[in-house]
């Protein structure tokens, strides 16, 4: 059975640090948590991918769902992802590049994926991303990164999350899939610290030119009242697209301009971001409260300090940027 790390097993993975219990935020979201151990997986440093955070943005009814830019993959790593297109069944493409040393990042629905039991498992239907490290057609098994973790799923789970319940009459879902191919010769770390320094101040120069938690902060309470009236359920979903990917984006963030330099570096730039991972979970705390109460006023100032934080990350990371190199 072919797969790109053979020695995996979901009943001994071990997650990388970032997604420790002990973080604020220990998943972030399906796509840059599986980067996160796919890159662990290989022996790559995936701290060195996130300069990307500083540019998130408040986009209305959402913050940024942040992924890693691809072409920083490339930099980075040297590592090339790509669209795969779907033209046969899925199985077959997942098979053809395994046998080509690649890994498929897909689409898949989180109802048949044992590991988001208690949540989508049986319940709901969604899309999450996978990467899918082994496949065993004739005993129905899947072996994949998904969240924070290596999982395995089997039997009729197999079966249900490549559609094999559906008739030639039936018309299939053909989900988004990507593929990555590693490269041949690895980039080297001084080569990988060249580029994350670079990285930096490109994505530091595409940050909002105006505070997205600000804007947040003017909308916050007028979008809670409308969640109250919504299904309970609708409160998970609202939390995890706002709060969640705030304060899970800063928090990743610190870790980044930790591996960089920290503190002797950056200033309080890495404690800024921190700050605002905080004040998102203690908020979100308060936006359940809020909720079950019906009481919105309090909502007004509680992501003043989140606020305050972000101007100040920047401006320290404006002053501490322009009198070094990108080659530091």
């Amino acid at each position: 059975m072919t797969s790109i790390f053979p020695a995996l097993s979901a009943d001994t993975y071990f997650q990388h640090p970032l997604h420790s219990l002990e973080r604020m935020w220990p998943e972030t979201n399906c796509y840059v948590d599986l980067w996160i151990e796919l890159l662990a997986a290989s022996n790559l440093t995936p701290e060195a991918m996130l300069g990307f955070t500083l540019t998130q943005d408040f986009e209305g009814d959402q913050f940024t769902f942040f992924k890693v830019p691809l072409e920083d993959l490339e930099a980075l790593y040297g590592i090339r992802v790509t669209e795969l297109a779907i033209f046969d069944r899925l199985e077959s493409h997942i098979e053809t590049q395994l046998q080509r040393g690649r890994i498929c990042l897909i689409e898949m629905d989180s109802f048949y994926m044992p590991d988001t039991h208690g949540t989508a498992y049986r319940k709901e239907h969604g899309k999450t991303t996978i990467a899918i490290n082994r496949m065993d057609l004739e005993n129905r098994r899947l072996e994949y990164f998904h969240n924070a973790g290596y999982c395995a799923l089997e039997g009729d789970d197999f079966s249900g999350i490549f559609q094999h319940h559906l008739t030639e009459d039936d018309l299939p879902f053909l989900p988004y899939t990507e593929f990555a191919k590693f490269p041949e010769k690895p980039v080297g770390d001084k080569e990988r610290l060249r580029a994350a320094n670079r990285l930096l101040f490109q994505h530091f120069e595409r940050r909002p030119r105006s505070n997205p938690i600000k804007a947040f902060a003017q909308v916050f309470p007028a979008q809670v009242e409308e969640v109250a009236d919504r299904p309970f359920g609708f409160f998970h979903k609202y939390a995890f697209n706002t709060l969640r990917q705030l304060g899970a984006n800063f928090e990743l963030a610190a870790s980044h301009l930790d591996w960089l330099g920290g503190e002797q570096r950056f200033g309080q730039a890495p404690a800024r971001a921190l700050r605002i991972s905080e004040v998102s979970k203690t908020v979100q705390f308060q936006l359940a409260r809020a909720i079950a109460r019906r009481k919105f006023d309090t909502l007004a100032t509680v992501l003043d300090p989140a606020i305050a934080a972000w101007d100040e990350m920047m401006a320290e990371l404006e002053s501490r940027l322009s009198n070094t190199s990108e080659a530091a």
